[in-house]
Order: structure tokens, then C-alpha cells, then sequence
């Protein structure tokens, strides 16, 4: 193989791998509590229902407020909780991994491909051989 032509090949295969590494090395780098609800936005006890249940001795949250059961105590002052007072941060990884997981597979396999590319390019295994005679027909 020409070496203009091997080294146009190993610039190729060499850019395309950074352009695939860069979206799993972001993803790797990335901090991992970055994924819970903002304290802002809590949500409450019955829209995280789908979610969470929250058990006190056995016995659901929300039966509890709602009977007034539980209480806490404030400045002096004791109060019984009602259900808008709680409000639940949730982490949210599981589904975030599971949407961008096709998407990182996708660049795995191009970092794979590409480097095997640059190898082949790099021990002459694509070099152009000419053809020894011709077939007879």
C-alpha cells in the first residue's frame, strides 16, 4: 500500500475512533448523582406512587397522614403531618442508562471497528497485491 495512502487510511480510522470514544468517555466520566429530582421540584407522596411505597412498622405512609398518626414537633409546637408536607426526590439512573444504552453500544462497536481498521491499515494486512496471471477460461 502507497504511503499516502496508508497514511490517509490511519488518519481516518484514527478520527473516526475519537468521534466514537468521545460520547462513552463522556458517559464514564459523567457524575453519577446528577440523576436525582431536583430539591425544587420534590414530588409528592401520591405521584410517586408508581414508584416508591413507603412503609412505617408495617403500615403504608399515606394511612398514616391520612389518620393523622403521625406528628412532629416544631418550635414548641407539635403537629400531625398531612401528605403535602412530604415531598420524595427520586433517582432517575435506571431509566436515563436504560435510554441512552443503545446509543453507547452503537459507539462501542465503532471504537472497535475502527481500531481494528487502524491495526490492519498499520501491519500492511489491506496492502494491494496484484494479481499473479490470468485465469483461463
Amino acid at each position: 500500500m502507497p504511503p499516502r495512502i496508508r497514511f490517509l487510511f490511519s488518519t481516518m480510522s484514527v478520527t473516526l475512533f475519537f468521534v466514537a470514544a468521545v460520547p462513552l468517555y463522556q458517559e464514564l466520566s459523567r457524575r453519577s448523582d446528577i440523576w436525582w429530582t431536583p430539591r425544587a421540584m420534590l414530588v409528592p407522596l401520591a405521584e410517586s406512587a408508581d414508584r416508591v411505597e413507603i412503609y412505617i412498622r408495617g403500615r403504608p405512609l399515606a394511612a398514616l397522614l391520612q389518620t393523622g398518626q403521625i406528628r412532629i414537633a416544631e418550635d414548641a409546637h407539635i403537629g400531625a403531618l398531612i401528605p403535602s408536607d412530604i415531598g420524595l426526590r427520586l433517582n432517575n439512573w435506571d431509566r436515563v442508562r436504560a435510554e441512552r444504552l443503545p446509543g453507547l453500544l452503537v459507539s462501542a462497536a465503532g471504537c472497535g471497528i475502527t481500531a481494528l481498521m487502524f491495526l490492519l491499515v498499520l501491519t500492511g494486512r489491506l496492502a494491494y497485491r496484484d494479481e499473479k496471471g490470468h485465469v483461463a477460461a
